[in-house]
């Protein structure tokens, strides 16, 4: 299994443009997979850099209903005619984050729906597009409570409530060595998702975590991490618990956010940066 980031919030290589975003481009079992499309159509202009050629995807996964993630699908309809994109049926509603009072809108662009409307496969529940690759959709209850922690939103109006991430979903890629768990930004929270991974799947090692963690956040001008000591241990406990052999993440981790990670896990974290291509035998 390969997985080569097309768009994350940094690059180190400077042929190709960052965003604050993720989208991966994944080689599974002979076939390929697009899962996110960042902010806009910047991950494309990397794939081109790099000579990922889009138009071959078989299938696309929408990690979640957030505009870096969906905010680049018009343009990866565009350049690819037959894929579909397998999402949460929830990943279509409004979302939105603030303080509870004044909010900012985080769904999808217009731009992705209801035009492409029919390349959308909308998922329910679990679903198993191919032979070893599962779309896990959370099973814990009370995460709204999460949500409501973190200023996160979904509905519109009178409607609007603490996002439960009834729209999240975690892509699990069964390998030789090991399942390889991939959310995009682990908005429950990584010991939520470690823990479902694991009832869902009792007893299989877990490879590797890649994804965001969501601990960036902002104060007076200064990027902050957002996690208090006790849930920073309590992620990395998690971590050790599992086994998890590897975690790969960037994006909403923040740069502060793996700082104060990488004492707890050590050698087995590695950061993402756009261009970043790991191989997971």
């Amino acid at each position: 299994m390969q997985i080569t980031v097309l768009i994350e919030n940094t690059t180190q290589n400077p042929a190709l443009t960052p965003e604050h975003g993720l989208s991966l481009f994944i080689r599974y079992g002979g076939h390929l997979w697009l899962l996110d499309a960042g902010a806009s159509g910047a991950f494309a202009a990397n794939a081109d850099v790099l000579g990922l050629p889009l138009d071959s995807v078989e299938a696309a996964i929408l990690s979640h209903g957030h505009y870096d993630h969906g905010g680049g699908l018009a343009t990866f309809f565009a350049r690819n005619a037959h894929a579909p994109v397998y999402a949460l049926r929830a990943a279509g509603e409004a979302y939105s984050s603030g303080d509870g009072i004044a909010r900012h809108e985080i769904g999808l662009p217009d731009t992705a729906l209801p035009r492409y409307a029919p390349r959308f496969v909308w998922l329910d529940g679990e679903a198993h597009p191919t032979p070893g690759v599962t779309l896990l959709p959370h099973a814990t209850p009370g995460l709204d409570a999460v949500g409501a922690q973190r200023h996160l939103y979904r509905g519109r109006g009178d409607a609007v409530r603490p996002d439960d991430f009834r729209h999240e979903l975690t892509a699990v890629f069964e390998t030789e060595t090991g399942l390889v768990v991939i959310n995009s930004c682990s908005h429950a929270g990584l010991p939520v998702i470690l823990d479902e991974v694991a009832a869902r799947f009792p007893n299989r090692p877990i490879r590797a975590f890649v994804g965001g963690l969501h601990m960036q956040g902002r104060k007076d001008g200064q990027e902050i991490c957002v996690f208090s000591r006790a849930e920073v241990q309590a992620l990395a406990d998690s971590v050790h618990r599992h086994g998890v052999q590897a975690v790969y993440t960037g994006h909403c981790t923040g740069g502060a956010g793996y700082a104060v990670l990488a004492p707890c896990l050590g050698k087995l974290l590695h950061p993402l940066s756009t261009g970043d291509c790991i191989e997971l035998a």
